[in-house]
């Protein structure tokens, strides 16, 4: 029942208005050059300056997540479609999320420690996104076509298109936004805010946007995506909570690692899945060869509500604990 139901979820065509990927793709731009007019180069000094914080972090995030991941497919593959699992291994992909510094400091972490996770995750996501992605994913096709649970024509995951997107959407603006914050640190102190809140309830709209037209669809599947999100969402906690304990980092390191490792960038995935460039119609959204991606879709798009949800309540938890050991 749940494979099926999973198998009719790939085969659901979203209702999306004309130019809706090139305008997320913008919106990300902008929301990722305002995140970084409030990042100081004193303070990615400061972080590496005592290292073993942002190591384990970055190697949890970029190792740790997709790993867990992939193994977390492996359990469930028997109930899971190729292309809903290949939208998990995109999210695991994916660098930090947008909210994540906002959140790390809601739970008292280290705020700064959280900037630099997600100021380097950014920075590099042109070369880790696609390469987790394409790596995880051909290993995914690979024990999926040896198990005969991949009945479609194999696919191709588009690696240098994914990097030319991720370089110019993320890191480019990024980058931008460090230099105007150094060359003009009043400027940018003024409009950190108010450019990030703008951005942010454009970004919000327009995921919204995405949902109604599509509530009935999204009602019909949501309890099987909720579920399967709610346990990859809670398995990528564990694992910066678990590794950020084994390494036994700081407390407040501990708090911002978890949530970094926790709340991922989906809106870029979602911005890689309208790309046309990059997920070709004609390959992943195809009625005659049977290659549909809408769980990839649901997926990505369900993870971008869900985290905000789960971090907040998780930020709550680590805000009002008098736990000496989170």
């Amino acid at each position: 029942m749940i494979k099926e139901q999973f198998a009719s979820l790939d085969a659901v065509q979203l209702n999306l208005g004309g130019g809706t990927g090139i305008v997320m793709s913008i919106v990300l731009a902008l929301i990722m050059f305002g995140i970084a007019l409030g990042i100081r180069l004193d303070s990615l000094k400061d972080v590496f300056s005592k290292p073993k914080s942002i190591l384990t972090g970055i190697a949890l995030q970029w190792i740790g997540l997709p790993l867990v991941t992939f193994a977390i497919i492996l359990i469930f593959n028997q109930i899971l479609t190729p292309m809903v699992a290949l939208g998990m291994i995109l999210v695991a992909s994916c660098p930090g999320g947008n909210i994540s510094n906002f959140i790390s400091s809601f739970s008292k972490g280290n705020v700064e420690l959280s900037v630099t996770m997600t100021a380097v995750s950014t920075i590099c996501s042109p070369v880790i996104t696609p390469l987790n992605f394409w790596m995880w994913g051909n290993l995914y096709l690979k024990y999926a076509s040896l198990s005969g649970t991949l009945t479609i024509p194999q696919l191709v995951i588009p690696f240098s298109e994914i990097f030319k997107t991720v370089f110019v959407i993320l890191a480019v603006p990024i980058v931008l936004g460090m230099l105007f914050s150094h060359r003009f640190p009043k400027a940018a102190s003024k409009l950190k805010s108010p450019f990030s809140i703008f951005s942010l309830l454009v970004f919000g709209v327009m995921v919204l946007g995405m949902f109604i037209p599509n509530w009935q669809l999204f009602l019909s599947y949501i309890l099987w995506i909720f579920l399967l999100v709610l346990v990859h969402n809670a398995c990528a906690f564990g694992v910066g909570f678990a590794g950020a304990s084994l390494m036994k980092l700081p407390i407040k390191d501990r708090r911002s690692v978890t949530v970094e490792v926790g709340i991922q960038n989906s809106g870029l995935g979602l911005t890689l899945l309208l790309n046309p460039t990059i997920f070709k119609p004609e390959i992943w959204n195809n009625p005659e060869t049977g290659v549909m991606y809408g769980g990839m879709l649901f997926v990505t798009a369900w993870w971008g509500i869900w985290h905000i949800i789960s971090g907040l309540g998780l930020a709550t938890i680590f805000r009002n604990s008098r736990r000496s050991d989170i």
